[in-house]
């Protein structure tokens, strides 16, 4: 604290001695624009009273010949303006222009924001962490109303979100008490056109194409792909009303090339890592999607809008998976057969690093996964705004997700067995960045590679030759809230806000999982040739053998050369799926500051919500002999979430901001589902002695929320609307958080007498499920800017420089006593830059994003959730563009980007060394050139 201190009073002296070298604007001299009932946004209802209007960002010429920025300065201006005028802390991004956000991807354009971080998955970035936390404890809005999801959990996966239809998003880092859907660390507020709002009439379209650099390694893939988008804005009767559409359609492959340890077992001499059951694979994506909002507003007086808004998104993400699994560490000794040669081994900091595995029988994948989701979202918003102060809203919005994931696992090998198949002697050499082997056999030979059970999964009665899992997922949100605001006149307190919203949402999962096998009780199946596809690559983990053999799993399932057997009964399948319904109430009263303090203005707001919340889960106790109960459990409880928000704003464009707040962070859906599986543990040992006992695993339908007491205080120096400089600085007390897998004490005298029963003298167990307990701290700093370099060298103009860093430190405990664990998606380091030149039509941007090593959240076949310890990476972006301003071509731009131009990879590892490498994805550097054409 004493650094921070220092730090922040240097800043402070620094920009105080600077000051005079920027050119203040009109706000130079008079108190700074503050947070008042006047700018009000009031088609949307989650829009805070302080909400400034956007810029318009499209003209590039006054009427009265003054030059107006336009562009990504413009866009950045937009957010310093955003920033300013609000007296929570908040970060934005705003179109560059109608259609066109500064990054391709909104998640990567959300991850440049200080003290933000993305995670890529499949080469993108699709989830968010905000100061160190990660999705589960942040939420996400579209125009201010909760939104459903496409996977088991509530946070949202922004590919669903083109970014040509959203105008703005808004990151919320401190709450309000009128902010609905709040999240612990912040909230994601995505934002459409409000066509009356936007003031004239616009059409735009736009195309690019995209570019791999890595050649394809399936044979079913693409390096080339393509995206096309439309907008339209317009008003009409007077500007009465206005109408406003976006569409866009995306055809994108993905690629990356993948290598998994598997894990590592202790087989090595003297107890050294070896390498477990490693995987070495090429992943082919092929993205497509629709997206789609549109917006009619109707203002038949100056006091009444009635503003109607809807989105869609189709998404279909279809995978190929091909690769080479070897049995290694963990089969020597084991039924598999294998056995390691440690005579010629060698090793490194505990970990073997070269060596040889004999008897190896290998398994040949080729596997596949094909995900689709609609998205649908509408609202209807109706705002009154009364000349004698009194102000009203009504809005009523619904969401759904209908999501179908299909994943086929199918395997090939030298036989069915693990001993009956031939063999071969495997060499290895292991480094940081996972191991390389060197096999002997032609994986490309069909007659030597079945489709048959290679490992013996399927044990003695079947033969499983893949695995099929099919899961349907299905959420909705019902929305409706009321709010009455009074305007006071001349008084600290500006206006008064009391509301109230009611928010359901039901979720459902229902698994469907199969073994693949062989129809006709056959043992082994040659791949029939007109199914074959050619080859793939293996990938750079293989020397010697670079292909193996390719086909569709699914062409072979419909065709009869592969079969389902479903496990329609099966426990382990039963006890995924849940049904979970929320109903929540929420009321608040805010009040809203306003008061001149000499040459200075003091605003901000103070208010607290009350939070009702009723939660309920269905799901099924598992009882012995298959005697199955379907069973209801759930709670209620309520939140009292103080909060206030003060911004001194000073002459001399200082902006000094204080914030306290209660905050909370519902459990994950998928940790409320009832599911309950027991039986009786015969070997438990209790000082020796055989003490049988009941052990069972479940959810917990009674889970209370993470919950937070927040401070928050910043320094921040403005240059007018056109640049700024902050330090901010943040502290959370969690005095609750959700562990998962707790054992606790559970007495199971109330359900059906497990088998064994007659041996126990107690029905008290144990239960493994997530429970509310423990804490701990979050606190950090945050430093972050956008500077015109023009406005310090005149001959700089066009110049400029965006971007934040953050420093973050954790303890959360589950006891006192127990050591601090990490948080998934928790990174100390957090830092971006945009170094960018604007003018004369030119445009030219790099982009870097740094976070350090971080607990990822990786997700397993069945949607399991995987957390590894991911290796601190950095990514750098470029972009080169020109716009038209003049001529036949006016209204034209065109553009050049490079994606992830370093090939970063992404890599997790175990704790231990650096060289137990669990993950290791490269997914190449892509290309984009594109136009779009604006009148």
């Amino acid at each position: 604290m004493l650094k921070f201190g220092c730090s922040a009073g240097a800043l402070t002296a620094a920009m105080l001695v600077s000051a005079p070298a920027f050119a203040q604007t009109s706000t130079a001299g008079t108190p700074a624009t503050s947070s008042s009932t006047d700018a009000q946004t009031t088609a949307n209802p989650a829009v805070p009273s302080d909400a400034p209007q956007q810029k318009d960002a499209t003209t590039e010429q006054s009427t009265d010949g003054d030059i107006v920025v336009t562009g990504f300065r413009s866009s950045l201006e937009n957010a310093v303006a955003e920033k300013k005028n609000r007296d929570q802390v908040v970060e934005s991004i705003s179109s560059e222009d109608i259609g066109r956000l500064p990054d391709a991807s909104i998640a990567e354009s959300i991850a440049r924001l200080p003290g933000l971080a993305g995670q890529r998955v499949s080469g993108r970035a699709q989830t968010i962490s905000i100061r160190g936390f990660g999705p589960d404890f942040s939420t996400t809005l579209l125009n201010g109303r909760e939104q459903t999801s496409t996977n088991d959990n509530r946070q949202v996966e922004f590919d669903q979100y083109p970014s040509e239809v959203v105008s703005q998003v808004l990151v919320y880092k401190t709450p309000q008490a009128s902010l609905i859907g709040q999240g612990l660390v912040g909230t994601v507020d995505l934002r459409t056109i409000r066509p009356l709002d936007f003031g004239k009439r616009v059409i735009s379209v736009g195309g690019r194409g995209t570019y791999t650099d890595i050649d394809k390694f399936n044979p079913d893939s693409k390096r080339y792909g393509y995206r096309v988008n439309a907008n339209y804005v317009d008003q009409f009767a007077g500007d009465t009303i206005g109408v406003s559409l976006a569409g866009s359609y995306i055809d994108e492959p993905y690629q990356f090339r993948e290598y998994r340890s598997g894990g590592y077992s202790d087989g090595g001499p003297g107890g050294a890592a070896l390498v477990g059951f490693p995987t070495a694979r090429g992943t082919s994506t092929r993205l497509k999607r629709f997206g789609g909002a549109g917006t009619i507003q109707f203002k038949p007086v100056p006091e009444f809008t009635s503003t109607l808004d809807a989105f869609y998104s189709n998404f279909e993400d279809s995978q190929s998976r091909r690769g080479v699994e070897l049995p290694l560490g963990f089969a020597v000794g084991d039924f598999f057969g294998t056995s390691f040669n440690s005579a010629g081994a060698t090793v490194t900091d505990g970990v073997v690093t070269s060596g040889s595995f004999n008897n190896v029988q290998a398994l040949v994948r080729n596997d596949a996964q094909r995900n689709t989701a609609d998205l649908y979202s509408v609202g209807w918003n109706n705002a009154y705004k009364g000349a004698d102060g009194w102000n009203a809203q009504l809005d009523l919005s619904y969401s759904r997700t209908n999501r179908s994931e299909f994943s086929f696992e199918s395997y090939a090998g030298t036989g069915r067995g693990r001993t009956r198949g031939a063999t071969e002697t495997i060499g290895f050499v292991t480094t940081n960045t996972g191991s390389v082997f060197t096999p002997q056999f032609d994986y490309t030979n069909p007659a030597l590679f079945l489709l048959t059970d290679p490992a013996g999964y399927g044990g003695d009665n079947v033969v499983q030759a893949g695995y099929f899992n099919d899961r349907r997922l299905t959420d909705e949100i019902y929305q409706g809230r009321t709010e009455i605001e009074k305007v006071i006149e001349g008084s600290f307190l500006s206006s008064v806000r009391f509301g109230m919203n009611y928010t359901r949402r039901v979720k459902t999962l229902t698994p469907d999982e199969a073994f693949v096998t062989l129809p006709g009780g056959a043992q082994e199946a040659q791949i029939p040739s007109q199914f074959l596809l050619g080859t793939f690559d293996i990938g750079y983990a293989f020397n010697g053998v670079g292909r193996a053999l390719a086909y569709d799993p699914f062409a072979l399932l419909d065709a009869g050369v592969l079969a389902l057997l479903p496990r329609t009964g099966a426990q382990d399948i039963l006890a995924k799926a849940f049904s979970v319904k929320e109903d929540v109430i929420t009321s608040y009263l805010q009040g809203n500051i306003r008061q001149a303090i000499g040459a200075s203005e003091l605003t901000g707001n103070f208010g607290v919500q009350f939070v009702v919340t009723e939660q309920k889960s269905t799901g099924l106790v598992f009882g012995p002999d298959g005697n199955n109960l379907t069973r209801t459990q759930g709670d209620d409880y309520v939140d009292a979430l103080p909060s206030l928000n003060l911004s001194l704003r000073l002459p001399s464009d200082f902006v000094f901001r204080v914030g306290a707040a209660r905050e909370i962070a519902r459990p994950r859906l998928d940790d409320l589902r009832v599911a309950l599986s027991y039986g009786v543990d015969t070997g438990n040992q209790v000082n020796g002695v055989n003490v049988p006992i009941i052990r069972g695993s479940a959810g917990n339908a009674n889970l209370r929320p993470y919950r937070a007491t927040a401070f928050d205080a910043t320094i921040e120096k403005y240059f007018g609307e056109s640049g700024y400089i902050a330090i901010q600085g943040f502290y959370k007390d969690l005095t609750s958080f959700i562990y998962r897998n707790q054992e606790v004490a559970f007495d199971f005298g109330n359900l059906p007498p497990p088998i064994n029963a007659n041996l126990l003298t107690t029905s008290v167990g144990t239960l493994n499920q997530p429970i509310n307990i423990g804490g701990g701290k979050l606190y950090g700093v945050e430093v972050a800017g956008t500077v015109p370099f023009g406005k310090i060298v005149p001959a700089l103009d066009g110049f400029g420089f965006t971007g934040g860093a953050s420093y973050t430190r954790t303890s959360i405990r589950p006891n006192p006593d127990a050591p601090a664990t990490d948080i998934p998606g928790y990174s100390r380091w957090v830092a971006n830059g945009t170094v960018f030149f604007e003018k004369y039509g030119i445009n030219l941007r790099g982009s870097a994003r740094y976070r350090s090593t971080f607990l990822g959240e990786l997700v397993g076949f069945g949607a399991s959730r995987d957390f590894r310890r991911a290796r601190d990476e950095l990514i750098i972006d470029g972009q080169i563009g020109y716009d038209f301003t003049a001529g036949a071509l006016k209204g034209v731009s065109v553009y050049i980007q490079g994606q992830n131009l370093t090939d970063e990879p992404f890599v997790t590892e175990e704790p231990q060394s650096s060289l137990r490498v669990n993950e290791f994805q490269r997914y190449g550097r892509r290309y984009l050139a594109g136009a779009t054409l604006k009148f």
